[in-house]
């Protein structure tokens, strides 16, 4: 990712890393989030977010993102096996300068499966400095 708002392109696609679906992690996700769910069905909505976040927070760290604005648009359309690695990247959408300090940038967030379907999307709107 771009040091500043300005380096930061339109239709830019950045990874956010691969996590795969960890069998203790969702027996324990299940336990405590999701009553009724079995694993056999795979990783609960919930869960599939989590990953999803986690990726997010560790890929933002060295970025200049200074906030975050919103989170919209969730959609969630399979739930991922035991063992399934999924893939997260952000697609850079709009950006709009807000002043000379920062900048407000829209992106697309999507985790991928290891067929590379959609397992997860949203949309971020998120403040980045100039």
């Amino acid at each position: 990712m771009p040091a500043a708002f300005d380096d930061i392109q339109i239709g830019q696609v950045v990874s956010l890393g691969a996590a795969a679906v960890d069998p203790a992690a969702l027996q324990a996700f299940i336990a405590a989030f999701a009553p009724g769910w079995t694993a056999d069905r795979g990783a609960p909505d919930a869960m599939v977010y989590a990953i999803w976040a986690r990726l997010d927070a560790i890929a933002h760290t060295d970025w200049p993102q200074t906030k975050r604005l919103g989170l919209d648009a969730l959609r969630w359309m399979r739930n991922p096996p035991v063992g399934e690695l999924l893939r997260g990247r952000m697609t850079i959408m709009a950006k709009d300068p807000v002043g000379e300090g920062k900048g407000i940038i829209i992106a697309q967030h999507d985790l991928l499966d290891e067929a590379g379907r959609l397992v997860f999307s949203c949309l971020t709107r998120s403040v980045f400095a100039r």
